[in-house]
Formats: C-alpha cells, sequence, structure tokens
C-alpha cells in the first residue's frame, strides 16, 4: 500500500447482530496527529482493536506503515505504541515486573524507559493491586511508549491523570511528532484533540460521519453572544435575523442566542437599532462545536429513519 501510516477501506466488524463499525474508510499520512472523536459507544476502540490485529473484521481491508493488518501481528506491533485507556496489567507484579516483560518481547530495554518513568514520576518498585487508577495509566502509558514507536495509538491516553500529569503527556506527545512519530487519538475529550491534533474523524455508530481539519472546525463554530438592552425587549428582537438560533431570554432585559457565519454582520446590524449597554460575543468551545454538530447529525437521522436499507443494530464500543 501506499506511504500512509494508517489506511483503512470498507472496514466493518460485526459482533453477531450488533454492529462495531461499518464501512469505515480513513487515511492517516505519516507524520500527521489524527483526532477519532465520537461519544462512547461510537466505535473509537474497535476500530483501534481492528488496526492493531487484535480483533479481526468481519470485511474490509487496512493497512498500517505499510503492512496488511493480520490477526497476531506481533513484527508489526513493536513499531506501533498503544496506549489504552483501560488497561489490562497482572495485579501481583510489580511496574518494574511488566516493564521488564514488554522489554523482553520487544528484543531489548526501551531507549525512552528511563525518561518517561523519571518525567511522569512512576514508582515502578509498587504492585499493580497498590496502584491508583492514575499510576496504571502511567504505567500503560511507560509500557506503550518507552521504544519509541513509528506510530502512536493512543485511547484515551490521559485517562485517571490529574491535570499535571496531563500536561506531561501533551508535552511528550509532542516531542514524539516533533521527532517524526505519527499520532492517532482516540478521545471524547476535544480539547486534547485541540491540543494535540491537526486533523479530526468523527465517528458515530460505526460510521466515518465527518472528516476536517481542526483549525477549519474552529472557524465553523458558532458563536456566542449575550445582550443586555437599556431597555425591556422580547425574543422577537432577534429572532427573525437569519443565522440566529437558540435564542434564551435571561432577564427582560438580557438575551443569549448563537450565531452562524455571516450571521453576526446581520446581528450587528439589527441591534444598531436598540440602546445596548452590554454585549459580550464569543467563539464555541470545540467541545460546543461537536455537541452541536452531533445534534443536526441525530435531526437528519431521524429524517431517514423509513429508508428500507437503514441498521437498527446497537452499535458496541
Amino acid at each position: 500500500m501506499g506511504s500512509a501510516a494508517i489506511e483503512c477501506k470498507n472496514l466493518t466488524k460485526y459482533y453477531g447482530k450488533s454492529r462495531g463499525i461499518d464501512g469505515l474508510s480513513l487515511t492517516v499520512e505519516r507524520g500527521s496527529t489524527y483526532g477519532f472523536l465520537g461519544p462512547n459507544g461510537a466505535g473509537k476502540t474497535t476500530t483501534i482493536r481492528c488496526l492493531l490485529g487484535m480483533l479481526q473484521a468481519t470485511s474490509g481491508e487496512a493497512f498500517v506503515l505499510g503492512e496488511r493488518v493480520k490477526l497476531d501481528g506481533a513484527g508489526l506491533r513493536r513499531r506501533i505504541g498503544y496506549v489504552p485507556g483501560e488497561v489490562k496489567l497482572y495485579e501481583k507484579e510489580t511496574g518494574r515486573w511488566h516493564i521488564d516483560y514488554i522489554s523482553r518481547f520487544r528484543g531489548g530495554p526501551g531507549s525512552l524507559t528511563g525518561e518517561l518513568i523519571e518525567r511522569l514520576a512512576f514508582d515502578q518498585g509498587r504492585r499493580v493491586r497498590e496502584l491508583s487508577k492514575g499510576n496504571r495509566q502511567k504505567l500503560a502509558l511507560v509500557l506503550g511508549l518507552m521504544h519509541d514507536p513509528e506510530l502512536l495509538m493512543l485511547d484515551e491516553p490521559t485517562s485517571g491523570l490529574d491535570p499535571l500529569n496531563q500536561e506531561v503527556v501533551f508535552d511528550i506527545v509532542s516531542e514524539r511528532v516533533a521527532a517524526g512519530a505519527t499520532v492517532f487519538l482516540s478521545s471524547h475529550i476535544l480539547s486534547e484533540v485541540e491540543r494535540v491534533c491537526t486533523t479530526v474523524g468523527i465517528i458515530k455508530e460505526g460510521r466515518l460521519v465527518a472528516e476536517d481539519h481542526v483549525e477549519s472546525l474552529l472557524r465553523k463554530r458558532l458563536r456566542k453572544l449575550e445582550v443586555t438592552f437599556h431597555e425591556p425587549v422580547g425574543a422577537e428582537a432577534l429572532s427573525d435575523v437569519p443565522g440566529v438560533k437558540d435564542i434564551t431570554i435571561l432577564s427582560p432585559r438580557k438575551v443569549a442566542a448563537k450565531v452562524e457565519g455571516e450571521g453576526i454582520d446581520r446581528l450587528l446590524k439589527r441591534l444598531s437599532a436598540y440602546e445596548v449597554d452590554d454585549l459580550v460575543i464569543e467563539h464555541e468551545s470545540l467541545e460546543e462545536a461537536f455537541v452541536d454538530y452531533y445534534r443536526k447529525e441525530a435531526v437528519v437521522g431521524e429524517s431517514e429513519a423509513d429508508l428500507p436499507d437503514r441498521r437498527k443494530e446497537v452499535d458496541r464500543t
């Protein structure tokens, strides 16, 4: 296959009659940072497990780092750093035991092992059963990244970490990207994606429903406004302005709303006809934009509900 770090075509995975992913096609270029967004249950983890060869797809094909993905592809997985959000470990063994065990499996100690242990302040002498959720995640990060992999497959990588250690993880990931690594970050925390990634794909019910550059998504965000009038007004003051939506009366003189695209110019023209005491305008966060997008998709989905080929199965993670 080509030079892409990840390429999958019509990748589908069913669990019996239940759908995990359905006809998923995407390409992640080498050296890029790709955010894979969707709520819990959308199919993010199923996709990653298929790409790693941990699950066999029902149909479709996938290539990772130029190799066709297959079950038990140990050679390919040595080139990948996988960090799950929920890691399974040997409860009676220490962190050091896990690090030594995985190092032997990969053929030698990882070049970043000591640095990661130090920067994450991980106590490798404690048994796993004694570790908090955050410290288990630190161990998962060390195990996944210590061999300086070409491709980082991160599935909710900061799960359980405090804000300080989340910053450390972001710094480490950014440094690996600067050194030439590729990042595939699956998350439902949009601030993580906004911080790390340049491109995002949105998955809904096992299907890739949108793909765009983060900068483009940010430009498409709605503007939120809160206007305080000098005299009481009603929603009708703004309701007929094209591009204005979600109008909320906060008090007799205060109104909140959202504005799409060029609607802001029309809105300001309308407000010039009133005496305004205060006006606050700000962009939605990426998270709010994502929620708005999903709300729109839900409405589209309802209008398509009667199509004869529409599948009704419950999605699996």
